[in-house]
């Protein structure tokens, strides 16, 4: 008997694999930003800068991160993946090699401007490749998007937690050894990926267009599609090669608005008006959308770059005797807990997320979820003393932080329609901006009232606070009242998604009468 042949798809498939690996291995030097506060607090130390300062260094590198959605996605649609890979290893060169350079230099050898500019490069090196890195693998995986997208989020949720652990390991309690670790294995892990990451043309017409981004086929065009079926059938192929084709016309002659609505509840990405550009601007689901996110990534973002701060603050009141390098050991702990955390969020968020349209219910019900736990957080950064308890903070603002993330795309895509999602995603990425610079630089000024010069008898010092969660509390008050508010837009969205579908299921259910 003769040995069946190799499929065909083989070879495609294994450059697939090979191209997840590498998106993989990027986004895991992509979420470094978020290991800002690791090392923020000793920077500004060492330069004489203060909590402002420091967190305006923080907020262009979030700057970078989110505002470059948009040019990076029409870079990487028109140029390809590998020259967005290649523009954000240069960028992240540019950023944290000068950051080392200024933190051996010492204090008044950059200015700030200089010192904003290599955040900024930092946030768009970063934004650029991991962008790469998802159109690859949603691209190359379109009947498994989900899946494929799955491995670089995650690893871009365990970035920070990555390079703490190995920085713990091998530079500990070196500021400057972080940053050689940041600069050298960004750049180095981004580079070398790139060469394994590609595109692949689809073996086949199926595996290269899924159901949910073929165009919506009326009532009218089922003979036409029955004649294709038809025509494929002369042609060779299996009747099971169209099935998922065929079934995107319904047997019904008639339907009634409440199994309409019914069925869209099964079918979450049922084919819709594609929606990008500057048409955006005119639907109102994208202003619901944008604001929902900015409200909680600027939430969420203001203790992601502070929470360094607050060990140090209340370290300093808790106990005086607590020395520099076990406070910085504290502050690497707390980054990795954000970062793991961030990572499970994500992972429950998107499972939950298709929990939730499995059972007929809104996507937006994680979006509940985190911005209450976004409330919870609030209310430890305003109540707690002991900076032993400190992880409660880090874990629930990683979780929600995670939860957010891990279910946006897939609102955007149902929302918008998925052809269109990298510039969708890149507009909605700039609502961070503003709400982020808004609360990171509130902070900053309450934590600088609160603190003042210390002295080390050798002409040196740093700039301290001693008033434990005083150093910092009203900056929790006004992220605790945008909380309430996202968990009130978020029902509401919830309320307009249900009237929504209630009218299309109207509409179509009389489209089908008349016709």
């Amino acid at each position: 008997m003769g040995r069946t042949p190799p499929s065909p798809s083989a070879p495609h498939r294994t450059l697939r694999v090979i191209s997840v690996i590498a998106a993989t291995g990027i986004a895991l030097s992509c979420g470094t930003n978020y290991a800002y506060s690791a090392w923020a607090p000793q920077f500004a130390s060492r330069l004489h800068l203060t909590a402002t300062q420091q967190n305006l260094i923080g907020n262009f590198g979030n700057i970078g991160m989110y505002a470059m959605g948009i040019p990076g996605g029409y870079l990487i649609d028109r140029r390809g993946p590998r020259w967005g890979v290649f523009a954000g290893v240069l960028a992240l060169a540019c950023g944290y090699f000068p950051l080392r350079a200024a933190y051996l230099a010492g204090p008044g050898a950059y200015g700030m401007p200089w010192l904003c500019l290599m955040g900024l490069m930092t946030g768009m090196g970063s934004c650029t490749a991991f962008s790469a890195a998802i159109k690859v693998c949603a691209t190359n995986w379109p009947r498994h998007r989900g899946t494929a997208t799955a491995f670089p989020l995650s690893a871009f949720g365990l970035s920070a937690f990555f390079y703490t652990t190995v920085s713990a390991l091998v530079f500990p309690d070196d500021t400057a050894g972080y940053l050689l670790l940041l600069a050298c294995g960004t750049t180095v892990m981004v580079f070398v990926s790139m060469f394994f990451l590609q595109l692949v043309k689809a073996s086949s017409p199926y595996e290269a267009v899924p159901t949910d981004e073929r165009p919506d086929l009326g009532r009218r065009d089922s003979n036409r599609l029955r004649r294709a079926s038809d025509h494929s059938r002369h042609d060779g192929r299996s009747s099971g090669e169209i099935d998922e084709t065929s079934s995107l016309v319904d047997s019904d002659t008639t339907s009634t608005p409440g199994d309409l609505l019914e069925r869209k509840s099964h079918h979450p990405h049922h084919p819709k008006p594609e929606v990008t550009g500057l048409a955006l601007l005119h639907t109102p689901k994208f202003w619901q959308l944008f604001i929902m996110l900015g409200l909680l990534c600027g939430v969420g973002l203001m203790t992601i770059n502070n929470i360094g701060n607050n060990a140090r603050s209340l370290w300093h009141h808790y106990d005086d005797t607590a020395s520099d390098d076990f406070i910085q050991s504290r502050q690497l702990l707390h980054v990795s807990i954000l970062s793991l955390a961030s990572f499970v969020g994500r992972l429950c968020s998107g499972i939950g997320s298709d929990w939730l349209i499995h059972h007929h219910a809104s996507r937006f019900w994680t979006l509940v979820a985190s911005a209450l736990a976004f409330c919870g957080a609030q209310v430890v950064a305003l109540t707690l003393e002991n900076p032993n308890h400190l992880f409660y903070l880090s874990g629930l603002t990683g979780l929600a932080y995670g939860a957010l993330f891990g279910v946006y795309p897939a609102l955007v895509a149902d929302a918008f329609g998925p052809s269109g999602l990298g510039i969708n995603w890149g507009a909605m990425t700039m609502a961070p901006v503003l709400s982020g610079n808004i609360f990171n630089l509130a902070y900053g000024r309450i934590l600088d009232a609160h603190s003042h010069f210390q002295g080390d008898g050798k002409g040196g010092g740093e700039v301290r606070c001693e008033e434990g969660r005083g150093c910092y509390g009203s900056a929790y008050w006004v992220t605790l009242g945008a909380s309430v508010v996202g968990v009130g837009w978020s029902l509401w969205c919830i309320r307009l998604e249900k009237v929504g579908r209630m009218r299309e299921a109207r509409e179509m259910g009389g489209r089908e009468h008349e016709g």
